[in-house]
């Protein structure tokens, strides 16, 4: 999607990048990891460099978990709604780094919260995109009962978006744990209603139901490997393309 010689181009234009608030904790238990928010920041650096429009949605787990807070004891909405709050921190966080590297960043909430950024409006979001920025969604979908998963899905529809990439610690979609099953199989290719009825743990269930409806391939595959997104990008690499 660039000129510039030397350049491979882009496989697409404008994707959705769905990572896991655990994702930026590192090696630690808990929290946010600097150094690590950094290298994923560099990742998105380098597929930005190459004129790809990049939104992004952070899950909230390094902080709180919505489920977790339900199952012991708290009631559910209230869970949900403080899990939303901690997507907004990860992703001020990112914000930052992204803005370190000379990035311009927008943080936009499902939830008005004005004073540290700016609400959902689908409009200027997509303005947002056409102007290079990065765009970090935040608060899910602003509703309890669904998840980070869902939020991004829904957002890369509203975006337009050309695939969802989901970053995790493995290259792909496997039909057991690799970290636990030595003969675990990886899937290059997998279709939506398989990842449904072998419960492959790609996204959950309303997030893939809601990809297929719009037909929005998903892209799975390691954040752990540096250039990895990029390469992908570029049409190379490993990983897992869910589609029809």
């Amino acid at each position: 999607m660039t000129d510039q010689k030397g350049v491979t181009p882009a496989q697409y234009s404008r994707v959705m990048l769905k990572i896991s608030g655990e994702a930026l904790m590192g090696d630690q238990g808990y929290g946010l990891h600097p150094p690590t928010v950094g290298r994923i920041a560099n990742e998105v650096e380098s597929v930005a460099t190459m004129g790809v429009e990049v939104c992004m949605v952070i899950g909230g787990g390094n902080i709180f978990r919505g489920l977790q807070g339900s199952a012991q004891g708290m009631e559910r909405t209230t869970a949900d709604y403080m899990g939303m709050l901690a997507t907004v921190m990860n992703a001020l966080a990112m914000q930052s780094a992204l803005e370190a590297k000379g990035l311009h960043c927008r943080v936009i909430s499902a939830i008005r919260m004005d004073e540290v950024c700016e609400p959902y409006i689908r409009r200027r979001a997509i303005r947002h995109l056409e102007k290079k920025r990065i765009v970090i969604f935040a608060a899910g979908t602003g509703n309890p009962y669904f998840t980070t998963d869902t939020a991004a899905t829904l957002r890369a529809n509203e975006m337009n978006c050309e695939a969802i990439f989901k970053g995790t610690k493995v290259d792909g979609v496997y039909d057991k744990d690799p970290k636990k099953h030595d003969d675990a199989k990886r899937y290059g290719n997998v279709s939506y209603d398989e990842v449904l009825q072998k419960h492959l743990g790609v996204m959950d269930a309303s997030a893939i139901a809601l990809a297929r409806d719009n037909r929005l391939p998903i892209i799975v595959f390691s954040l752990d490997e540096p250039g990895g997104f990029r390469t992908i990008l570029e049409g190379n690499g490993t990983y897992t393309r869910v589609h029809d």
